[in-house]
């Protein structure tokens, strides 16, 4: 069996297992890819909500960067939660020791509960350090405009022209996802260096969606990690997402919103 390829999975810890580092990890073994995690913070939720967040300290998270990339041949990372400025600046940090490697940021800023992760001054440090290292950015609307400083309404109103403020923002591309859209399609526009693409999909009514964002942003660093080209990787990544949102659609785990199937069902 040939060795898979490894991502480098930088997130917070879901103890209900359906966003963060264990969707980050289940993601990629379903992709036939190796995820190594780095712990940005612990939190407190299930299925009903997030209860608390501790962040993980700076020193430590760096120390956790520095031994797994010391040990791996990193063919993507993906960053997802990072609640505080000094997180974000040891993450660009560990960046710049993997250069020519896709980073796939998804700007983690709250939950669908309500609970918000982003720390004072870590939007500047994102923004300054973070963003011009990486591949492609993944915010949904709301993140979007916490990115952009302008209202949700804003960025639905004009979303081709908050891809391209998004992208001068650093990044080399731009995925808006549509999942807060009003659309009845499920519609996220890929922003590729300036090229705009449309990528419409079935939007598929669940409560079990809690991790969609992290699992699509994983399924992308995996796919990436595998070699394709970052249109490719997208879009199975998208597929992946919506095959896994059908697998799970009648599922009760727990008394909230539940995770999303990343195993076939021969597999469960």
């Amino acid at each position: 069996m040939p060795t898979p390829p490894s991502v480098l999975c930088i997130a917070g810890f879901d103890p209900s297992a359906g966003a963060g580092i264990v969707a980050d990890a289940k993601t990629c073994a379903a992709l036939g890819v190796y995820a190594a995690t780095a712990m940005t913070a612990l939190t407190v939720q299930n299925t009903r909500g997030v209860q608390l967040v501790q962040p993980v300290e700076a020193d430590l998270l760096s120390r956790q960067l520095a031994a797994l990339i010391d040990d791996f041949a990193f063919r993507a990372v993906k960053i997802g939660m990072l609640c505080e400025p000094e997180a974000a600046a040891c993450v660009a940090k560990a960046l710049r020791r993997l250069p020519g490697i896709p980073a796939v940021l998804d700007p983690v800023a709250a939950a669908t509960s309500g609970a918000r992760f982003w720390g004072p001054g870590l939007r500047e440090v994102l923004l300054t350090e973070l963003l011009p290292l990486c591949a492609i950015l993944t915010p949904n609307l709301p993140e979007a405009a916490a990115l952009l400083q302008r209202s949700t309404e804003e960025i639905e109103a004009d979303p081709a022209g908050a891809c391209a403020a998004l992208r001068s923002l650093g990044a080399q591309a731009v995925l808006l996802k549509g999942g807060h859209r009003s659309e009845r399609d499920a519609v996220d526009l890929l922003d590729d260096e300036g090229r705009l693409l449309e990528l419409r999909g079935e939007r598929i009514e669940t409560r079990n969606a809690h991790g969609t964002g992290c699992t699509l942003s994983s399924a992308i660093a995996a796919e990436l990690a595998c070699g394709l080209p970052l249109e490719g990787a997208v879009r199975r990544a998208k597929r992946f997402v919506a095959e896994g949102l059908r697998g799970a659609r009648d599922w009760r785990l727990g008394g909230g919103r539940g995770p999303l199937a990343h195993f076939p069902p021969r597999q469960i």
